[in-house]
């Protein structure tokens, strides 16, 4: 992170409004900054006001700068490092209560306030803008107590997207005719929209700047991030959010939502700007973490989220009847009518105010509570204590009606305690991640995964031992006494979501974003949960720092080498042979392990640098029926406006060295493909998903394009969608000449559109006795993780274990079909299939013994080629590491001349 310290001493009547700098006021309508004029702006007022400092935070996936301005008063600038020091230590919890009431007393409350994140949001960007210039420029009571007793980081979450989002705007001359129109591409180069879907991850190159900044230097006890848009008939989405919350977060967060909501509506009521809307009258909740907003509850922080409507160009507020009558979640409606940008900005403002005047208001409070929720959190995991969750309150109430003769609350406080608070069932005191696992290099990809979000990691310098288990040196610890142990056990622990239906019987109600997402289930990590106080020679890793896995040393051979398939990065030192012209073979006697022959030490050993990769000597026996890998030949499926589970995708071919091209639909309906690829990559989006493999009300088509009137004419050739005969025969076509198609999700509706004799497992028969879908009342699956059984001795297969988590989603708004097979078809073969009738792993899964005996991926033999078809997003968000291979053993084994030597 580097600091540029600009301005100090500086004349304030020097600051730039922003009408002299872009032309026109922050707000007016038809008008949009973007960022190349947002950062020079940024950089003038640090270099023109003693109120700012100026912090570059990293390079962005396209090569920007990110910029953070840190806004306080000059002499609070001048101690700056001090104040810091001081969030921290509150949030890492490590003094006493003694020594924190003075750190609180001393300190400045420290706010964040973000924007632009999601680019196509206008409002959040430009609302930045303005806040930078008010707090330069305003010199009222409030603003000067605020500047004296704050330290206010103002942060751009998305720069490349404003850029993209803002000139794309702007592209029309005559404003008036400006439309707020989807670009050609992502607005984030790899995840679009899901950028703000990464904050646990950390995939991509803003969030680790973002995570930074928050989780390793600053500690905000307020985390504001900007959003649009509000629900029909509303201005802004403000806290409390509706439940279920997070059971592994404190409860000082929750009540503190609530103290912030109030501020900011009063503040709202007080300034006559009605609309504000919050609790159930919105669909935000705060079970998820990964969020920017929501990342921060596991770390002890007050994470605000707000939506608010607002366009650059002029808008309507509908009349909504049932909108109109003041309640708990609306207190004050408001009228429908014509909405202009500086509006927006205004109620941007006010809310940003609100929260800076509390924390202004209650700076030793947002200190203390910080600390305390890190002290919960550390005393929790230094004794025996039990986590509450839906499923262990259920679990306890059957054992209580069983004990009381149906009258649970006659029991006695021993009994509760016996049955909610079993020995086997407390929560962990830590977690050990041996280094003798399999693939240790994605483990430690984990590590450094929590390393970003702040969590306090330490590693064995000695073999030690715990509970009668040996454990070798180099072994990594994650301990629950930390403060940010509520983070540590989402990471670790299964997420066990409520039940939570409109009524009895009635539909599910959709969780904001996942059920379950437990990363170290989703990157296939080995660990072990230690239930009882544990020690030994562990050194602390530095917070924030990323590991590089260490180089092996490569022994000599006369045969050659061979690289364990388990190890997802043995594809990094795969593809660098390969480019390098050195022979790389699999060997199915080895379950798929590569071999690289005698001869090429120089090659391997740089291929495999930073891999973390060891090679062992090839035994003379292991050769027997080796099948060779040549480099495929890959396309890519896009679309116009961009894919984001196809922009994750390229970000994980990216992540691994694979080479590939983007082919939109009028490319692929070309035809001819074969000449050029090997491999087809059709994600899921690409085809609908038709009815035969949906339950109901899920078939739907793709998005349409937008008109090409619409579009300028040089993106026309991105226009298009890949449905109907005509794209099925192009498939056919490639598939019949000995291509291979690999899809996912609603785009394996290509096994049915081929005609292939499957069918989808999750059907019933409906009163008439016919077969008909199953509903989404008696069969709902968010986002969640499942496991699955792996058909080993399948060469898409190899290096997999025999049974495999993976993620999976068959909720709001993905697809996830499940499959019959034809019985003793040897064309047809499953890969994974669901061998339990409870394969839930973290989340919700309703109805989920409907899924045992369902096929969830299979290959099929299509003439000469082979389709290969998985009912769920094998690389989700480019966290789902576990089944990562599945898509590398696809590509590496694109050809069907190692189908018999597969069987």
């Amino acid at each position: 992170m580097l600091l540029v310290v600009l301005g100090v001493g500086s004349l304030q009547a020097a600051v730039p409004s922003p009408k002299a700098h872009f032309g026109f006021d922050i707000g007016d309508d038809y008008m949009l900054a973007n960022y190349t004029q947002t950062e020079a702006y940024f950089r003038q007022v640090a270099a023109t006001s003693d109120r700012f400092q100026l912090v570059e935070l990293g390079k962005t996936s396209e090569g920007r700068a990110q910029l953070m301005l840190i806004a306080s008063s000059p002499a609070n600038l001048a101690r700056l490092e001090e104040y810091r020091g001081i969030s921290e230590r509150l949030a890492r919890a490590r003094d006493g209560d003694a020594a924190a009431r003075a750190l609180a007393a001393q300190g400045k409350a420290v706010v964040w306030i973000d924007g632009g994140l999601h680019a196509n949001e206008t409002v959040g960007a430009h609302q930045l803008i303005e806040t930078v210039w008010q707090l330069a420029s305003r010199d009222d009571a409030e603003t000067r107590r605020i500047l004296d007793d704050t330290i206010v980081l103002l942060v751009h979450a998305n720069p490349d997207g404003q850029e993209l989002y803002s000139n794309w705007y702007m592209r029309e001359p005559v404003p008036a005719k400006r439309v707020l129109d989807k670009p050609p591409r992502l607005y984030q180069k790899y995840a679009g929209h899901d950028n703000n879907r990464d904050f646990y991850m950390a995939a991509l190159q803003e969030t680790r700047n973002l995570n930074r900044a928050m989780y390793t230097r600053w500690y905000p006890q307020i985390v504001y991030n900007h959003h649009q848009t509000s629900p029909k008939g509303t201005v802004i989405v403000i806290p409390p959010y509706r439940d279920p919350y997070n059971y592994n977060i404190d409860a000082m967060i929750p009540v503190g939502l609530e103290a912030l909501g109030a501020a900011m509506n009063l503040r709202y009521l007080q300034e006559n700007k009605p609309g504000a809307v919050s609790k159930g009258g919105s669909v935000y909740s705060t079970w998820w973490n990964g969020g920017l907003r929501t990342m921060p509850y596991f770390h002890n922080m007050l994470g605000v989220l707000t939506e608010i409507t607002g366009n650059p160009t002029p808008m309507q507020i509908p009349f909504l009847p049932e909108r109109q009558l003041p309640d708990s979640n609306l207190p004050a409606p408001v009228a429908a009518q014509t909405w202009h940008f500086r509006q927006s900005i205004d109620y941007s403002l006010t809310a940003n105010w609100a929260l800076l005047d509390y924390a202004s208001r209650n700076r030793e409070q947002l200190l203390w509570n910080i600390y305390r929720m890190g002290r919960n959190s550390i005393e929790r995991g230094s004794r025996d204590s039990w986590t509450a969750s839906p499923a262990a309150l259920g679990s306890a109430a059957e054992r209580a009606k069983a004990a009381s003769a149906g009258k649970s609350s006659e029991l006695t406080q021993a009994q509760v305690a016996e049955m909610l608070q079993r020995p086997d069932q407390r929560d962990a005191r830590g977690y050990i991640i041996p280094a003798s696992q399999a693939d240790l290099p994605t483990a430690i990809a984990f590590i450094n995964a929590l390393q970003l979000a702040g969590v306090e990691v330490q590693r064995a310098r000695a073999d030690f031992k715990v509970g009668g288990k040996a454990y070798p040196a180099g072994s990594f610890v994650v301990r629950a006494d930390q403060a940010f142990r509520p983070h540590v056990r989402d990471m670790f622990e299964p997420q066990d979501h409520p039940q939570d239906f409109e009524y009895p019987g009635g539909p599910p109600i959709a969780p904001y974003d996942s059920a379950g997402w437990t990363l170290a289930l989703q990157m296939g990590v080995a660990f072990d949960r230690v239930l009882q106080g544990f020690d030994g020679q562990f050194e602390p890793l530095a917070v924030g720092a990323l590991m590089v896995p260490a180089d092996a040393s490569l022994p000599d051979s006369a045969t050659g080498w061979v690289l364990d398939p388990r190890v997802n990065n043995a594809v990094i030192a795969v593809n660098r042979l390969l480019k390098a012209g050195v022979p790389v073979q699999r060997l199915p006697v080895q379950d798929g392990a590569y071999f690289v022959p005698a001869g090429n030490r120089d090659a391997l050993v740089a291929a495999l640098h930073e891999t973390g990769v060891a090679a062992a000597v090839a035994g003379k026996g292991a050769l027997a029926g080796a099948v060779p890998v040549r480099a495929p030949r890959i396309a890519l499926w896009d679309r116009y406006g961009g894919s984001m589970v196809s922009g994750w995708t390229r970000l994980v071919l990216e992540n691994f060295g694979f080479d590939y091209e983007v082919l939109y639909p009028q490319q692929i309906l070309a035809g001819n493909l074969r000449e050029r690829f090997d491999v087809l990559m059709l994600p899921s989006g690409a085809l609908p998903l038709p009815e035969a493999l949906a339950i109901e009300g899920k078939a739907g088509r793709t998005p349409a394009s937008p008109a090409a009137a619409t579009v300028p004419a040089e993106f026309h050739s991105l226009l298009g969608e890949l449905e109907g005969e005509a794209a099925t025969q192009v498939l056919r076509d490639f598939l019949q000449k000995g291509g291979h198609v690999v899809t996912t999700g609603s785009s394996s509706g290509l096994a049915v559109a081929l005609g292939l004799p499957l069918s989808s497992h999750l059907r019933k028969a409906g009163a008439d006795g016919r077969s008909e879908p199953l509903s989404q009342r008696e069969y709902y699956i968010p986002g969640s993780v499942l496991q699955v059984a792996v058909d080993k001795g399948r060469s898409l297969n190899w290096g997999l274990p025999s049974q495999l988590d993976v993620y999976f989603s068959d909720g709001r708004w993905d697809n996830a079909p499940v499959f019959d097979l034809p019985v003793g078809r040897a064309d047809i073969r499953p890969l994974l299939h669901f061998e339990s009738a409870t394969p839930l792993r973290s989340g919700w899964a309703w109805g989920q013994e409907h899924l045992q005996g369902g096929v969830l991926a299979a290959e099929a033999d299509v003439g000469a080629g082979r389709l290969t078809f998985f009912g769920t997003d094998i690389t989700f968000r480019a966290q789902t590491h576990a089944s990562f291979k599945l898509l590398f053993n696809s590509l590496l084994q694109a050809e069907r001349a190692e189908t018999a030597v597969r069987e």
